[in-house]
């Protein structure tokens, strides 16, 4: 039936057909944010694994783009790719693995990380608040920007719990993570912090999941300390914040 058409013609009414069936389907979002993230992991491998390449914030700007361009309602988008967050939970439960490996050397420092995890959270949540206090914020972006070192779960519950708005700490969330996994290397260095446990639990506290992913490029050993400190924040997070924070936001 085809075979008087040119090749590249068929080949595009076969593409047209594609993207109308997934258009009328949830299948679109998830295979949009598939195909964009794995461009966006193919530039990061690229670069040579470069931090201001990362895939995450590659991923976001190129899918914003493309649904603004398109007039695509954020709803609408999410029906598909809410199987890709769906996976966030089995795929911090799988940080599990490495960390049991190192079990033993967790256990000798454990009240060192106790201590760093104590005073990294709540160092961040003060720093927020202090520099969105000075630079005239609203008393909302600043219970935005207070759990912004948290992973984007609960940090949205704690934002909405101390009168924030869940959406921006999303935002906020996300380039936290990214300008922490960009950084982290040049600060450490600077500081001559070597050790792969303290490099990796000081990048999960800070940056949360996305910094703990560009551990695991680093070694095993420095993505299973960053994945530790990234649960163990969140959940001191979950109970300390709203108190601290809510405190501190009284004195604004």
């Amino acid at each position: 039936m085809n075979e008087g058409l040119p090749l590249a013609s068929v080949a595009a009414g076969r593409l047209a057909d594609v993207w109308v069936y997934l258009s009328a389907t949830p299948l679109l979002g998830l295979t949009v944010t598939l195909l964009v993230y794995q461009g966006a992991f193919l530039l990061y491998r690229r670069s040579g694994f470069h931090p201001l390449a990362n895939p995450v914030a590659t991923s976001v700007i190129v899918l914003g783009a493309l649904l603004w361009a398109t007039s695509t309602p954020y709803a609408t988008y999410f029906e598909g790719a809410q199987f890709v967050h769906f996976l966030l939970g089995p795929a911090t439960v799988a940080l599990a693995v490495p960390l049991f490996e190192q079990l033993a050397r967790v256990k000798r420092l454990w009240l060192p990380m106790a201590g760093a995890l104590v005073v990294g959270t709540l160092a961040a949540t003060a720093t927020a608040i202090g520099v969105g206090w000075a630079l005239g914020a609203s008393k909302a972006t600043i219970a935005s920007l207070a759990p912004k070192s948290v992973t984007a779960p609960v940090a949205m519950g704690i934002s909405e719990k101390i009168g924030g708005l869940p959406t921006l700490t999303a935002v906020l969330v996300v380039c936290t993570g990214v300008l922490g996994a960009a950084s982290a290397r040049h600060v450490l260095d600077a500081l001559r912090i070597q050790d792969p446990s303290v490099r990796g639990f000081a990048l999960g506290t800070a940056a949360h999941g996305i910094g703990t992913a560009r551990a695991f490029l680093v070694s095993e050993e420095t993505g299973a300390f960053a994945g530790l400190a990234m649960g163990l924040t969140a959940l001191f997070s979950a109970v300390a914040l709203p108190l601290v924070a809510g405190w501190l936001l009284r004195w604004i």
